[in-house]
């Protein structure tokens, strides 16, 4: 009634667009193809207004349908098919169900009773050539019956394809007949055909990493979109058969709830699909950073002071597919049982007077459980942790959940038994993040706690978190878990060690939950997580000692990842200030483990060898500050006296005397040997004393591979002294397509300047096992640097897709350091090619000299902090200067993204 409305109101505004207007159309002119293109061309400019007007969505995609079908039957019409009726026009697929979006294929069965003959195969291609020339996006087959029924039979997609059929034109009684054979076990079993269904579904989760939360997720195919209520949709057509053609009654089998939950999953869905398409202009199912913005305005998702309006938009997209998700669940195993499971022997094993295991499933025994002892919708989590081998929780036991959820209130939050449980699921030995995701998966987690509630399915609009806020959560706590396994010591050697010696595990795990909790709601998430963390343990009756622990944790989570990725963590001042913020060793355990695991759960690419080897220096380093007491901070004078009589222990056992070390040594400023390797000073000394009669630049290239596992690759420079140094070199190594994540530029008083720079390859990883590169690295990078007056040019790779949707204006701040007489100079920025080479490049022409970076890329943020001097080493003192660098570097920078 809705639809016939709709298009009722529509052709009465347009009856131009009406079948018969366009029929007349069609017998007036002898060119049919600008006339229906004409016709298409409309009515989808009206669907699409009547969408941007906030029609149903539902209504336009069968609206399209219905035309579209009006179309093809005069289309058909206009051709001789003779006068036996021994073809149709059969629309399959989803436009069989009457779907049609914007740019959807539109597929088409040509169905003959026999073979087809000569002419009217002449007429099929005349038929077929003019739906081409109208540039219609079809999919076509020709068949008969006979060869439907047999391709059916030997490709699961083929006969899911004709569950849904309808004719369009042409004899109805063919489409009847082959729809009779299509549902009998002629072609496939019920239980055949829900076995490939399920398995094809599985292999489609995994390939999207069976999870609901991509940052740019396919709506049609990703885990609880579309193809999943497909699948049930033709699971059930399948196995009530085709006598049951009312919607309604092929869901009969679900509880009006659980039908409102697919129904509006499936018309929000469709709301975005439609828009996507029109946005996109193609047969677009990504949402793509490159429309999540321009939808969700169009949606009507405006940003608040929270949030964007584009992470409204899409936390109602998460939430949806996770409702989608959990019903899913419940169908699937409905079907389970009464497909695969009838008649089968049960296995029941009990697990207290409360619940029971049914096929490896976990039930209730009293169907009334839930609403007479609330608690135990908490203890049926801690018996899955306690039972690795339970499968899951059956689908009855699933509904009735749900229908008691209601009951998780104040008062259940406050239950002595509740808190108990929930704590002891902490600190259960198991899979943690497996059951805190089911708890999630069935709504018991947001709802028992309200403050993770307001965090699911909130995403972060940018690239540096690959995960919506409570993903990237269970992921932590995921890693936190993973630690004891044996292999963890390959990745995270130091954590993995220290795992065991922490005093309570529950208190990281609890940490790692909390540590982005107050996410979305304003101000400093850390502050608010904190003051939430401690209202949890308090709750849960953790004591005032543990309290502190984890509210200081998670108020300082960021604390390490920042001090290492932002300051210079050889410097003794610098350790000794993070260190000076570490009440105990205990502190700097626990905050080492939640780092790791934390930076791992963001982003995989940002976990890397490089990272892993600054946070474990910093580790070390300050363990050894809270050993030798705060109150006895390291000398800094005292530190290079020690480093240098070591390094000159090293040099003499190779037989290099002090006239050749002090020669080169003294035109090294003391910044140089606050480096915690003294073998690599004795190195790099070794090889400047032997390349000293060349006249080439010195380029070594070598893997330092640490203790723990940790690794990257290490470029020192060693060349004639020049102020482009920095920007021809980085030029050249972001020319070859690597990744510079350290640069230091060390002072010198002589004639030659010595630089190191680390740098990882395009994955992240060390170029240890590609010495054919790392020569053809260090050979560019003596053409290069062995002219003065050559400059590699600024690199013109094109930004990445991803990169150009996430622009946002350069911030450029100064600050001075007037204990190490320098200033920093940080650049926050949109990552893209050739950054460091253009910065180089304007201090280069400002004579100002760079004598560190700290490079720090997260997803398409840079945050890079750059140790300058004017020309005479002091740290800059023109305001001037400072502005003219300011708008030079945001102007580069920004025109760049502009031009990308």
């Amino acid at each position: 009634m809705a639809l016939r409305n709709s298009l009722t109101n529509l052709l009465e505004q347009h009856p131009e667009l009406s079948p018969a207007a366009v029929h007349q159309q069609l017998l007036a002119s002898n060119r049919p193809i600008p006339t229906i293109r004409n016709a298409l061309s409309s009515f989808s400019q009206w669907l699409n207004q009547y969408y941007l007007d906030r029609h149903k969505t539902r209504e336009l995609v069968h609206c399209r349908s219905w035309f579209m079908d009006q179309i093809l039957a005069l289309l058909w019409q206009r051709f001789d098919w003779g006068t036996d009726n021994e073809l149709s026009l059969v629309a399959v697929g989803g436009y069989g169900r009457g779907e049609l979006h914007p740019f959807s294929d539109i597929d088409l069965l040509i169905l003959a009773r026999d073979e087809i003959s000569s002419d009217l195969g002449d007429t099929l291609t005349s038929f077929i050539t003019l739906l081409w020339d109208l540039r219609l996006d079809i999919g076509h087959s020709v068949r008969t019956v006979e060869e439907c029924v047999q391709n059916a039979r030997e490709d699961i997609t083929i006969a899911t394809n004709l569950l849904e059929t309808r004719t369009i034109s042409g004899n109805p009684e063919l489409c009847h007949q082959l729809s009779i054979r299509i549902y009998s076990d002629e072609v496939c079993s019920d239980r055949a055909y829900f076995m490939a269904k399920r398995e094809e579904q599985r292999l489609r989760h995994e390939k999207y990493s069976d999870t609901e939360y991509n940052l740019e997720p396919n709506i049609k195919a990703s885990p609880g979109t579309l193809r999943d209520i497909q699948t049930i949709g033709w699971i059930t057509k399948r196995h009530f058969g085709l006598s049951c053609t009312s919607q309604l009654t092929r869901f009969d089998f679900l509880t009006d709830e659980e039908y409102k939950i697919l129904r509006n999953g499936e018309t929000f869905l469709w709301k975005l699909r439609y828009g996507l398409q029109m946005l996109a202009g193609r047969n677009e199912n990504r949402l793509l950073f490159d429309y999540q913005r321009k939808l969700a305005e169009v949606l009507g998702y405006k940003d608040n002071d929270e949030k964007l309006g584009v992470e409204r938009m899409m936390q109602k997209y998460y939430r949806t597919v996770l409702g989608l998700a959990e019903l899913t669940d419940v169908i699937l195993q409905h079907f389970d049982e009464a497909i695969l499971r009838n008649g089968d022997e049960e296995e029941v094993q009990p697990l207290n007077r409360r619940f029971q295991t049914r096929n490896r499933y976990i039930e209730v025994i009293n169907p009334q459980i839930f609403a007479q002892t609330p608690y135990t919708m908490m203890e049926i989590f801690l018996l899955m942790a306690q039972n690795p081998q339970i499968k899951g929780i059956r689908a009855t036991t699933i509904r009735s959940l749900r229908a008691h959820r209601h009951l998780i209130d104040k008062n259940f939050r406050k239950n002595l038994a509740v808190t108990t449980l929930f704590m002891e699921i902490f600190k259960t030995p198991h899979a943690l993040h497996e059951t805190l995701s089911y708890m999630k998966r069935y709504n018991v987690l947001g709802r028992y706690l309200p403050e993770f509630g307001r965090i699911i399915g909130q995403m972060q609009h940018d690239l540096f978190h690959a995960y919506t806020v409570d993903a990237h959560t269970l992921r932590v706590v995921k890693n936190m878990v993973k630690l004891k396994d044996p292999d963890a010591n390959k990745d995270f050697p130091l954590a993995s060690r220290l795992i065991h010696r922490i005093p309570k595990q529950e208190l990281l795990y609890i940490a790692g939950f909390y540590h982005d909790i107050g996410k979305g709601r304003g101000g400093d998430h850390s502050t608010l997580g904190a003051t939430d963390v401690v209202d949890f343990c308090q709750q849960h009756h953790l004591s005032q000692r543990d309290t502190q622990l984890v509210a200081w944790l998670v108020q300082n989570h960021l604390l390490m990842s920042m001090t290492a990725q932002r300051k210079d963590i050889v410097d003794p001042d610098v350790i000794h200030a993070f260190a000076k913020l570490i009440p105990s060793q205990v502190h700097l355990d626990y905050l080492y483990i939640l780092t790791v695991t934390d930076i791992a759960a963001t982003n995989p690419s940002l976990w890397n060898t490089w990272r892993a080897s600054l946070l474990r220096q910093l580790y070390i380093e300050a363990k050894r500050a809270l050993r030798r007491g705060i109150d006895n901070p390291i000398n800094r004078d005292d530190w290079i006296a020690a480093t240098k009589a070591e390094a000159l222990d090293l040099l003499y056992a190779e037989n290099f005397v002090d006239d050749d070390i002090d020669s080169l040594w003294d035109t090294l400023e003391d910044d140089y040997f606050l480096q915690d390797s003294t073998a690599e000073i004795a190195w790099q000394t070794a090889s400047i004393i032997r390349h000293a009669s060349s006249d080439q630049p010195l380029v070594l290239i070598k893997d330092v591979q640490g203790n723990m596992g940790d690794g990257y690759t290490q470029i020192m420079v060693y060349s004639r002294l020049r102020k482009d140094l920095f920007a021809a070199t980085t030029a050249v190594l972001e020319q070859l397509n690597l990744n510079i994540v350290n640069a230091r530029i060390h002072a010198s008083t002589g004639h030659c300047a010595l630089s190191n720079f680390v740098i990882l390859d395009e994955r992240n990883q060390p170029l240890a096992n590609d010495p054919q590169r790392k020569l053809r690295v260090r050979e560019r990078l003596i053409e290069e640097l062995d002219d003065p007056d050559d400059y590699p040019e600024i690199i013109l790779r094109r930004t990445p897709r991803q990169l150009k949707h996430f622009a946002f204006p350069t911030e450029v701040t100064f600050s001075n350091d007037m204990i190490h007489q320098r200033t920093l100079m940080e650049v926050i920025t949109p990552d893209r090619p050739g950054l460091l080479a253009r910065v180089g490049r304007i201090l280069l022409e400002n004579n100002v000299n760079l004598v560190n970076a700290r490079i720090a890329t997260l997803g398409e943020r840079v945050e890079d902090v750059f140790f300058i001097t004017d020309a005479q080493g002091q740290p800059l003192s023109d305001p001037d200067l400072c502005s003219k660098l300011q708008l030079q570097i945001c102007t580069a920078l920004d025109e760049q993204v502009l031009a990308s």
